[in-house]
């Protein structure tokens, strides 16, 4: 998605549609109003990014995969463009689903500021839950200072760039050690008669090899498991099991759709 940003701010950032630098000349007498089901803007995002740290947490929810020349992780939460198949109608996560912190982070973000070379805080204006009046907590005290609430959102976000910083560590460690490969899931149907069908490309993507770790030379995989690196190439081997889950819930929900047109 392409941010629709105020001049100097650039970047195609997903669920950020209307990015403002937040100040308290522009957003002084604005605050968030609490929502019952606040993750409604998440039902687009078939596909989160991820920092590492967050790995074991969502390896239970959906594959983490690696994507683009950076190669860059991302948590796929769907099978089809535009489809979160954990966010519920009513704005909630499934129960026991793992929310990542580029979810939770929204409506800020950090973005870049090419003139003035350097990271602003932003805020997404068209989020939903930033109201003009009425809100809960405010960005601004009334002397123009930062509220708590906004205090907490930039420590928020100060530590996810550092996260991100981290990942992007990790994903070059595995680069270096040329352990990414191509990837391709794939989903077997079965025909109307009970036997096989021709098996269906769900997604190329970039994963860790095994092959190629189980060759690793012992000092090279001693390293990964000192440096922390080793853990998180688990938690994303054993993410991929998850293709399966959400063919599963694609499945049950089409098979629900002509049952509930017909009611």
């Amino acid at each position: 998605m392409t941010t629709t940003a105020q001049p100097g701010i650039t970047g195609n950032v997903l669920f950020y549609s209307q990015p403002e630098p937040l100040s308290p000349e522009m957003h002084g007498k604005m605050g968030v109003k609490n929502m019952d089901g606040p993750f409604g803007f998440a039902k687009a995002g078939h596909a989160v990014p991820l920092t590492v740290g967050e790995f074991p947490a969502a390896a239970s929810t959906g594959p983490i995969i690696f994507v683009g020349d950076e190669k860059l992780p991302i948590s796929v939460m769907g099978l089809n463009a535009g489809e979160n198949l954990f966010v519920r109608p009513d704005g909630l996560f499934e129960p026991g689903v793992y929310i990542p912190a580029y979810v939770r982070r929204y409506p800020f973000i950090f973005a870049n500021d090419d003139a003035a070379k350097q990271m602003v805080l932003c805020i997404d204006r068209a989020a939903e839950f930033i109201v003009e009046s009425g809100w809960d907590m405010p960005f601004f005290e009334p002397d123009s200072q930062p509220s708590a609430y906004t205090k907490n959102c930039i420590e928020f976000c100060n530590n996810f760039e550092l996260e991100r910083q981290r990942t992007a560590n990790f994903v070059q460690i595995l680069k270096d050690l040329d352990l990414l490969e191509t990837k391709t899931s794939t989903y077997n149907p079965m025909n109307p008669d009970g036997t096989p069908g021709e098996p269906q490309k769900i997604a190329d993507y970039f994963g860790v090899s095994e092959e190629k770790l189980s060759k690793l030379p012992t000092e090279k995989y001693i390293e990964l498991r000192d440096n922390g690196a080793l853990p998180q190439i688990h938690a994303h081997l054993v993410s991929l099991l998850g293709w399966d889950r959400l063919v599963a819930i694609t499945l049950s929900r089409q098979m629900q759709q002509p049952q509930a047109a017909n009611a």
